[in-house]
This record gives C-alpha cells, structure tokens and sequence, in this order.
C-alpha cells in the first residue's frame, strides 16, 4: 500500500482530523472540466489542475494517510511536524469543486477542491519533527536509506500530496511510534491543540461535503483527436484507472496479472527536475518484487525516450533497490506509430535493442502503444 502525505497547516489541521478528511486546493480555481470535453482555462492553469488530479487519484482504499503541518512561527509551531497514522477509507480522490458551496471553504479559510475521506489506523498524539525525519542521521548508514522522497519534496515545493515508497514509510511509522512510546489515542475522534501541537480526543463531527467522481478521459480524448499535448491528462488517467479493473488492457500490459502494493506519479528521482512519469511495484510471489518506472508519451516514440528511462533505471539502481529488493523493468508507453516501416521508427527500436545490451541488470524495455478505440484508450504490448 502506498502512503500518501498531505501538507496542512495550523488552521486546516483540526477541520482536516474532526472530519476525517484529506484534501487539497488550488487557490481559487474551479475545475470546469471534469467529465467535460471543453475548458475556459489557459493551457498552464488547466495542467496543473490535471496534475493534482493525478496526485489525488494514485489513492486507493486502505492506502495510508500522514500529515504534515507546516511551521508557522506566528501559532508557535516552529518547525514542521509529521502526524498520523490514517488511512483511506475508499479508492480516488473526491471533486468538491470551488464554489460558494465548498464544504467547510470559510472554516479552512482556502479551497480544498480535492477530497479524500480517511479513518483511524494508528493514531498518535506527537508529531515527529521535520529535523527528526529527514535531517537526523545518526541511525542512518546509507544516503539510499534518508527520506529522499521527502526531502525532494521540501527542495521543489508546490505539492500538497505526495507519496513516498514502503521503505520511507517504514521509518517515518517507526519514528512517530517511538516519538509516542507506542501509545496510541484510544478512541476514533479527534482534534489538533495548537497550543501543545497534539493530536486529542474531541466529539463526534459528520462529513457533509460533495462526493462527485472525478473523469478526465473526455477532456484526454478531446485533446487526443485534435493533436494537443496531453502527457498529464494520460499520466491522471492511467494513475486513476490502473489496477481497478477499468480498463482491462492497461491491466494486462502493465500488471501482468500481478499484484501492485505500490503506486506512484511524479516520482522525484534526483534534486534536479527528474520525475518518472509513473512507478508500480508488483508482487511476484511471495519474496519477489518487480518495480516499474513508466516514461509516457503523448506523441509516437522516439530514439531520445531511453535517454529518460536510463536516467530512472540508474536512479532506482543506487537509491531504491538496496532498501526494496526489486527487479527492474522499465516501460514506455506512447501513442501508437501507424507506420512501423519507417526510419524513424527503426531507430527508435535500434535505441531499444542498445539499451537492452547496456542495462543487463534490469529487464528489456517493455514497449507499449495505446490508441482511442471506441471512446476508450486500448494498450497493446508491441513486440521488438
């Protein structure tokens, strides 16, 4: 299961635990495309959208839930805190779109437009400090084993969910129960008491806000048929569908009829702006794992796509694999090239055979197309 942390602050922290709620916003902007072809928004403004979409729709049920409470000096909280232990209590991200009807919009005092309902799991009063998690080292013996996913968090910004890998997770529950001394809270309502900075038992409050689903394919395929960049839209799409059986040939390609206990997008690997696109880590049995990092592509492929997935692969090489024993099998899935005669199309199979004989220590390239076959994106491994 992934865990997902959510940024809050010292105002939206007690709404965020009396209404068992996640959530995130972007200013005042209104999602006007959501199960819609069309958008008033300009091009910068709607991808943003379509990437925090992405963010809120790698949730599924049981997925685990952390906040993590900005400094704010002026509350006296003067240093970011991790809480938790939450999970999701089901699949997706929620639409409560930015209106005058926003659920509790005057309380947090800013637009959640993203909503993820949560319930209890291992709920501890303590927070652990941002310089305990990510910048203490003394029981640290490797670079791989710091909170990476964190800390390239905190250097880029902007993100108000982010997941981080089992192994990060791992750590970050290790520390909040030592923190507490394994004492967890009792009962399954809560408050946050700014004035300790702990979480505390509080009365029984009902979530009320909107519950509208959340669908990007009309938007995609709009932009699909008329040539338009749509790399995010694809990344939500596949990120909201993958391994819920939606789309049974994104299941078969991708998965192989393994089990995914990972999912992630946006994936930092590298305190420049490297990101793999998407990542799953598949369970082979029962002590073999098999980590995807998946470079997507809104056009055909080209020779340059492999230059990305080295990039991924010697990443996943030095800083994931010593911490998640996995085998590695990089993926590419990109639109459909109708003529596989041409010379541009050999070169890029060419790219692949040279990669392959570079990188024996992961698997080949699994190559994938899609195309739009009765309203609907169709996946098809292509064999090189």
């Amino acid at each position: 299961m992934t865990t997902h942390v959510f940024i809050v602050d010292s105002n939206t922290f007690k709404y965020h635990l009396e209404y068992l709620f996640a959530g995130t916003g972007a200013r005042d902007e209104y999602i006007d495309f959501n199960d819609k072809t069309t958008t008033g928004l300009n091009y910068a403004t709607e991808n943003n959208l379509v990437g925090m979409i992405a963010d809120s729709q790698r949730i599924r049920k049981g997925d685990y839930i952390i906040f993590y409470l900005q400094q704010n000096k002026a509350k006296g909280v003067f240093e970011g805190k991790f809480y938790g232990i939450f999970k999701a209590k089901e699949d997706l991200s929620l639409l409560d779109n930015n209106d005058d009807y926003q659920f509790l919009k005057n309380e947090l005092q800013k637009s959640l437009t993203f909503r993820t309902l949560i319930e209890p799991f291992e709920v501890y009063p303590k927070g652990v400090t941002e310089w305990e998690a990510l910048d203490e080292i003394k029981y640290i013996h490797s670079p791989n084993q710091m909170l990476w996913s964190l800390i390239y968090r905190k250097l880029k910004g902007n993100r108000g969910n982010t997941m981080i890998t089992v192994y990060e997770s791992e750590r970050l529950f290790k520390l909040l129960k030592d923190k507490n001394k394994h004492q967890m809270l009792s009962e399954n309502t809560f408050t946050f008491d700014v004035s300790t900075q702990e979480i505390r038992q509080d009365e029984i409050h009902v979530y009320a806000g909107r519950k509208e689903k959340v669908n990007i394919l009309p938007r995609l395929i709009e932009k699909y048929e008329h040539n338009q960049v749509f790399e995010s839209h694809l990344q939500a799409y596949i990120v909201q569908n993958i391994g819920r059986n939606t789309n049974q040939s994104l299941d078969e390609v991708v998965l192989g009829g393994l089990k995914f206990e990972w999912l992630g997008n946006e994936v930092s690997c590298g305190v420049g702006m490297q990101r793999i696109d998407v990542m799953v880590s598949l369970v082979k049995g029962e002590n073999n794992r098999l980590v995807l990092p998946i470079e997507l592509k809104a056009i055909e492929a080209s020779q340059d796509n492999v230059i990305q997935i080295q990039r991924y692969v010697d990443w996943l090489e030095q800083y994931y694999i010593p911490n998640r024993i996995s085998d590695i099998q990089p993926v590419l899935i990109a639109k459909k090239t109708v003529n596989k005669n041409s010379e541009s199309y050999k070169k890029v199979i060419e790219s692949f055979e040279q990669f392959n004989k570079n990188n024996t220590r992961c698997m080949p390239i699994k190559y994938i197309e899609y195309e739009l076959e009765e309203d609907n994106l169709n996946f098809q491994e292509i064999s090189y």
